[in-house]
């Protein structure tokens, strides 16, 4: 079974359960399991976001964050580039590279995304390996 990793993008004061809905779906529609995920990651100003904090702990498994400049490295990576991201966050896509970006740190090299940036209302989601 695969282990996979979950990054997030999401508006402040975004709910727990909206992003767990938003997650819900993506893995069912792919054929995915919560039981396979090992992370979640997002941006670092987003390290005391109340959803992402309590959905962490909802999961049991760590939240990780990092610098728009480490997201930055996973650019090429990108299935899109958000110049309206990179202007309020300074990266081009938080989901999408806070995944690859913490796929890497858990020793997946080279890290791929294994379902590019899901929409929502409120948020963003990307799964990878």
């Amino acid at each position: 079974m695969s282990r996979l990793v979950a990054g997030f993008g999401c508006r402040g004061g975004c709910p727990a359960d909206a992003l767990a809905a938003l997650l819900d779906q993506t893995l069912h529609a792919n054929g995915l399991k919560r039981s396979q995920l090992v992370g979640i990651a997002s941006l670092d100003r987003k390290a005391d976001e109340p959803g992402l904090v309590e959905l962490a702990a909802q999961l049991r498994v760590p939240f990780y964050t990092f610098s728009a400049t480490e997201l930055l490295v996973h650019d090429s990576q990108l299935s899109h580039r958000s110049d309206t991201s990179f202007a309020h966050t300074g990266c081009f896509g938080v989901a999408e590279s806070s995944a690859l970006a913490l796929a890497e740190e858990l020793g997946e090299s080279p890290p791929r995304l294994l379902v590019n940036r899901q929409v929502a209302a409120q948020a963003t989601l990307a799964l990878a390996l």
